[in-house]
């Protein structure tokens, strides 16, 4: 372990993440699997976000905020997987303290508008199921929605900036061995030298914002949602809307059940190689599952997956 005599008093300049395996013997299936996963989600979400561009009859604000959820994906998984991946080559775990602020930073930037994305996405279903008579009308401004997603990627971006601003200030004197494959905020907390108290504090405001009022409002949009299927008369016509929105509901449900689980428990309980679990749900089983979820499944997605590898038009 290295040090320096820093102006905020880190001692510690680099992190070793002990990674998902401790047995040798296990490296290269997990290098396989890691890297199987990441090519099967950039290639997953990268044919929806072809698929969405190139097919007109896709340039809807469904399909407009699934293209957004795309990159989010992407994103989400090559912060962390590529780096993983490089370690288990070289056989080397450590990484640079910068490093590892950079990984949590972008990491949680792009989990922070995956929040506001979802509840865009919710509330657009609602939309579309309670109020179908003015749908078009409210939704069919794309620069209005350009600024909206701006604007969430500037708020996300401000919240996480604070984090990592919050997190550089602590001291790191001590044990530098992170129980983890990639940096995060509770394993750091664990191994500050100095008070964490106010920065748990920060994390908790911030998901409160972030997370919680998201999930208000998502939670808010279904009711009314259920409401609304409950009084169709048609069991075709309440079967398909259920359909479409149970895709997003499930998405939902993995991506906040395991974020309350890997954030909202701080201080409680020691953590363990279960939160190495919650970590790949995160980077890895959420990207690789929302392609097929969301969009594999809808025929019109497919159609137009055919159309850009048979190099076809649409007639429409």
């Amino acid at each position: 372990m290295e040090a320096e005599s820093g102006a905020n008093g880190t001692a510690v300049t680099e992190f070793i993440l002990l990674g998902l395996v401790d047995t040798p013997g296990l490296l290269p299936l997990v290098f396989v699997l890691f890297l199987f996963a990441y090519l099967l989600t950039v290639g997953g979400n990268l044919s929806i976000l072809a698929a969405i561009l190139v097919e007109p009859k896709l340039h809807t604000p469904m399909y407009f905020f699934l293209g957004n959820l795309s990159v989010l994906d992407i994103g989400c998984i090559t912060v962390t997987v590529p780096s993983m991946l490089s370690r288990l080559l070289s056989h080397k775990r450590a990484v640079p303290y910068g490093a590892c602020l950079t990984q949590l930073f972008f990491f949680h930037q792009l989990a922070g508008v995956d929040c506001f994305l979802l509840t865009a996405m919710a509330y657009d279903r609602f939309l579309a199921i309670c109020r179908p008579l003015t749908y078009s009308t409210r939704t069919n401004h794309y620069s209005v929605r350009d600024v909206n997603i701006t604007l969430r990627w500037a708020h996300s971006f401000s919240n996480f900036l604070t984090h990592t601003v919050a997190i550089s200030t602590l001291n790191f004197c001590g044990p530098n061995v992170i129980n983890h494959f990639y940096c995060d905020l509770p394993q750091l907390f664990q191994l500050s030298c100095s008070s964490t108290q106010l920065n748990e504090l920060l994390l908790f405001a911030v998901g409160f914002i972030m997370a919680g009022t998201p999930m208000a409002l998502i939670v808010t949009s279904y009711a009314h949602v259920a409401a609304a299927v409950l009084r169709i008369r048609s069991v075709e016509g309440r079967k398909k809307a259920f359909s479409t929105c149970g895709s997003h509901l499930t998405v939902v449900a993995i991506f906040y059940g395991s974020g309350v689980f890997n954030y909202m428990r701080l201080g409680s309980t020691k953590l363990s190689d279960k939160d190495k679990a919650v970590g790949i749900f995160n980077t890895v089983i959420n990207p690789m599952l929302n392609p097929v979820i969301y969009s594999l499944r809808n025929p019109d997605v497919q159609g137009a997956l055919w159309r850009v590898i048979t190099g076809k038009r649409s007639l429409t």
